[in-house]
């Protein structure tokens, strides 16, 4: 069974998780409803409402309580992905023009902060404050991961637990929450949100993991984005790191880091690709996400036997092995 059986299933769920994220982003302020509903637009896998609704089969399915998760979760990651384009100067995002690019940084932020506003609105729809704890938790562990990515910027000297720390809080806790927050909502019981939120962390990291290496070795078609965009920002990704590490690269790559900074990322980039690609750096890091990918299925294993239980499985090999 492929990843879009498992979309065309939840189909009438997600549908109606869509209207109630056309419904949350709305205002009586043109330009603020104008931004968020460009971004809500460009589309985006879902993710993270597929995960909350699966986690909520393993206890007891209630669309009315599921999709406050869900809506609150995309809402996060979307404000994430608005504040994300300011700092990087981006361009461009699955496509299309960015909120920065196609009006300010000014309205960019703004937008973002609104759309963070309106996803704790949407949760307090829920009265757990195992919930609200979890989630506001996790939001104080991303400003953290962006802080975290900004200090290292063009830091060559960086160490994998480094990175690993930042994609943690910057992807990874989200992608956890939405399991664990789903089965919470669905009243599944503690060991089974605790195996989900565990899921859903490893999950998130190979998902980290996986973008970072198309960015660099992905096309433009694929990624939305011109390839090569994190170093052009700064963010020096996992392949990168190893990359530093070999003897038979690391002068000249170094060399070519340092090179983009000076230029302010407005340089070509095609012998930094070239060396990244040439180097054992995507090898090392895709053998990592592998990693992340079979503990994520491992954390599954407890957990009762079901159609649900093996979409998460199916999903986790498709964040594995994706091509966009």
């Amino acid at each position: 069974m492929k990843i879009v059986d498992i979309y065309a299933r939840l189909k009438k769920d997600l549908n109606q998780i869509e209207k109630e994220l056309d419904r949350s982003v709305r205002s009586e302020h043109v330009q603020l409803s104008e931004a968020s509903l460009h971004l809500l637009k460009a589309g985006g896998k879902r993710l993270r409402p597929v995960f909350v609704l699966l986690s909520g089969q393993f206890g007891r399915y209630d669309m009315d309580r599921l999709k406050n998760i869900a809506v609150s979760m995309e809402l996060i990651h979307m404000a994430s992905l608005v504040h994300d384009d300011v700092i990087d100067d981006a361009d461009t995002r699955r496509g299309q023009p960015t909120v920065r690019a196609k009006w300010d940084n000014r309205v960019a932020m703004y937008t973002g902060d609104y759309i963070f506003a309106r996803a704790l609105e949407v949760i307090t729809k829920l009265p757990d404050p195992r919930i609200h704890r979890s989630m506001s938790s996790a939001l104080v562990e991303m400003s953290i991961g962006e802080m975290e990515q900004i200090r290292l910027f063009f830091h060559s000297g960086q160490r994998v637990r480094d990175y690993l720390l930042r994609i943690k809080r910057k992807t990874a806790l989200l992608i956890a929450i939405s399991c664990q927050l789903g089965a919470l909502a669905a009243e599944a019981g503690d060991l089974i949100s605790q195996r989900l939120w565990r899921y859903g962390y490893y999950v998130g990291m190979a998902f980290q993991i996986r973008d970072d290496v198309l960015d660099l070795s992905g096309t433009e078609e694929q990624i939305g984005k011109p390839p090569g965009s994190d170093i052009r920002q700064g963010n020096i990704t996992l392949p990168v790191i190893y990359a530093l590490r070999e003897e038979t690269s690391n002068v000249e790559l170094l060399t070519e880091v340092e090179r983009i900074q000076a230029a302010d990322g407005q340089t070509d980039i095609s012998r930094f690709l070239e060396l990244i690609l040439n180097s054992e750096g995507v090898r090392h890091a895709e053998a990592l996400a592998e990693r992340y990918i079979r503990k994520a299925i491992e954390a599954l294993a407890p957990l009762p036997d079901g159609r649900h239980k093996e979409d998460l499985i199916r999903i986790a090999h498709f964040v594995g092995n994706r091509s966009y």
